[in-house]
């Protein structure tokens, strides 16, 4: 089995989504907006849970919480989104 890694999830994420750039093609770039909107409902949940990990663990005495949540935090920040 091959190592998990950021790009081997966009790859199982973007297969069970489906294709999401219009092509001008009215019926399938209505699937394709379908499949848009799931792909950004999905985001949404990982941008909150990243959040949660941010606002409930940055700035705690134990360095491992307060490392993920600066990591959080500063990935937040980097996307424009302040807590």
């Amino acid at each position: 089995m091959s190592e998990l890694t950021s790009d081997n999830l966009h790859d199982v994420v973007s297969k069970l989504v489906g294709p999401i750039r219009p092509i001008g093609e009215t019926r399938e770039d209505g699937r394709r907006f379908a499949n848009l909107q799931l792909l950004t409902e999905l985001i949404d949940k990982l941008v909150i849970d990243v959040d949660e990990v941010g606002t409930e663990n940055k700035g705690r005495p134990e360095h491992s919480r307060d490392k993920a949540g600066r990591h959080a935090s500063g990935f937040l920040a980097d996307l424009g989104i302040e807590e």
